[in-house]
């Protein structure tokens, strides 16, 4: 179904059936990365998968090879029927943790063929998200004089540079409206770094910033005005510059989907946007058009702990939802 990586192949992406021409086929999509253990010690193995009752434990059970497991899975059992059907497209993909690289590289390529729709096996806890904020990153780094520290006058202090952009950015206003379901677009400092000594006047200093935006906003003008912000002493490397997901939930998929959890969720669920970022802003590149939902087995708030864990309950759940999804897509 799907096609290992080769050296140098960060993603694959291969149709699980063969399909139909009278209607575009349904993707499902997953990140096959995880993130390092961090310092914390772990309790359980994070290799092991060892169980706790209902918990199934290990680095990236919840975000997310619980997902890529249920899309697989659903994936297996549906597949016979859909000779003739529209059937599905698994694209599974490499370093998305790093800033969602092998979506990027596929959405170059002409791998990925077409998509009437898109789901994307991130962890919700399997309630359906409409989508979610976009990204900007950068780095900017500043230069100074260097000096010795009982002469500061002899040198300019790149630091000082840096903390007073810092400053300014913590009073920028972004002029966006909020979004009735993502809200405002937020901003953080999130690394700053600098110097060689105390006893020097720092000749550099950097910082790195993380915006999350919402549907309404302009990149280009946005980022033009964080450059005016910072100075014309900074210098600004933009590493991740990725717009918002969003497909209004009145949207006629949408709303199937939507009903397909309430027999499962046991409610039928609201409008919601996850708070991270996913490969389908680099997918809907080449799947121009295709509403998109955010749908997984994990727990959102585990990505990236220490002990994270999934329900396998949960992920029995997915398989459900998985392939009530596909049925209805291929009218099966």
């Amino acid at each position: 179904m799907v096609a290992a990586p080769g050296p140098g192949q960060p993603v694959s992406a291969l149709p699980a059936s063969a399909g139909s021409d009278a209607k575009a086929p349904l993707c499902f999509t997953g990140h096959l990365d995880i993130v390092p253990l961090g310092t914390r010690k772990w309790t359980k193995d994070p290799f092991q998968g060892e169980t706790d009752g209902d918990r199934l434990f290990g680095r990236g059970t919840s975000d997310m090879k619980a997902g890529i497991a249920a899309i697989l899975l659903s994936a297996r059992n549906t597949v016979k029927h859909l000779n003739g059907k529209p059937g599905l497209v698994l694209v599974l993909t490499a370093a998305e943790e790093g800033g969602c690289i092998g979506s990027q590289h596929l959405a170059r390529t002409k791998l990925l063929g077409n998509a009437g729709a898109l789901l994307v096996g991130e962890p919700t806890s399997n309630f359906p998200y409409v989508g979610h904020k976009g990204s900007i990153k950068f780095h900017a780094s500043f230069q100074g004089v260097s000096a010795h520290g009982s002469m500061p006058h002899l040198g300019s202090n790149a630091i000082y540079k840096a903390a007073r952009a810092v400053t300014d950015l913590e009073h920028f206003d972004f002029q966006a409206t909020p979004h009735a379901v993502m809200g405002s677009p937020t901003m953080n400092v999130g690394t700053m770094a600098g110097g060689s000594g105390v006893n020097m006047v720092p000749d550099t200093a950097s910082i790195g910033v993380d915006i999350r935006t919402v549907p309404g906003m302009d990149h280009p003008r946005l980022l033009e005005r964080l450059r005016k912000t910072l100075g014309e002493d900074a210098e600004m490397q933009v590493f991740s510059d990725l717009p918002p997901v969003w497909t209004a939930p009145e949207q006629e998929w949408v709303g199937r989907v939507f009903e397909i959890c309430r027999a499962h969720l046991g409610s039928r669920p609201e409008a919601k946007t996850a708070t991270y970022m996913t490969d389908a802003a680099n997918l809907l590149k080449a799947y121009v058009g295709a509403p998109t939902i955010v749908l997984g087995p994990g727990e959102p708030q585990l990505a990236h702990q220490t002990d994270e864990w999934c329900s396998q309950e949960r992920i029995r759940q997915a398989v459900a939802l998985y392939e009530a999804i596909i049925k209805d897509w291929c009218r099966l």
